[in-house]
């Protein structure tokens, strides 16, 4: 959609670093986890704005692929996969009408919700392969979202994940800091 398109080169042109130059904690602490649950190293970013954990990934020996809609974002993460001397190949589409195609060990969404697409990345899910999943988590003492859409309610992420053949190896909702979120991994059972 082009009005997120708009929206996002205008937040990642902004500043330096819009969510920091690390990966998202949670995928930094369950690294050696997936490594040793993956036969394969094929990764999928999600919305992966400005190449944090796509670049983190390359770094861990994954062949990263990154999907955005911001070419702005998506500038940023090039140059720094290049500076930092790794390979990502970076896409840049809506995911809205974009499908993603092929396997993947690894599909990581962060900071992003549309419900419709997890059916999609359990599907692209090479067998046993896994997907972390991490976004904002609705809570009554935060303001309402500009689109709550965008918010996953208490308890729904286990239970979007729940119907799949597999796995869910870890689920947590936190309320702590200054955005409450929930994140799961899930591990697809081999069968697709």
């Amino acid at each position: 959609m082009e009005s997120d398109r708009i929206k996002w080169n205008s937040r990642f042109a902004s500043q330096d670093s819009f969510l920091g130059r690390g990966p998202s904690p949670f995928l930094e602490r369950e690294m050696g986890r997936i490594k040793q649950l993956l036969s394969g190293r094929r990764a999928l970013d999600i919305a992966c704005g400005e190449g944090r954990n796509s670049i983190f990934l390359a770094g861990q020996g994954f062949r990263v692929t990154g999907i955005d809609i911001s070419e702005v974002g998506l500038a940023k993460a090039a140059c720094r996969a290049a500076a930092e001397g790794v390979e990502v190949e970076f896409v840049r589409a809506d995911l809205e009408r974009f499908r993603p195609a092929g396997r993947y060990d690894l599909v990581i969404n962060f900071n992003f919700l549309l419900r419709q697409l997890i059916p999609l990345e359990v599907g692209l899910l090479s067998p046993g392969g896994i997907i972390l999943f991490d976004s904002i988590l609705a809570i009554p003492a935060m303001p309402p979202p500009s689109n709550p859409d965008f918010y996953l309610q208490p308890g729904e992420l286990f239970s979007l994940f729940s119907p799949y053949d597999g796995e869910i190896l870890f689920h947590e909702e936190s309320q702590l800091g200054e955005m409450p979120t929930a994140r799961l991994m899930f591990r697809n059972s081999g069968g697709n």
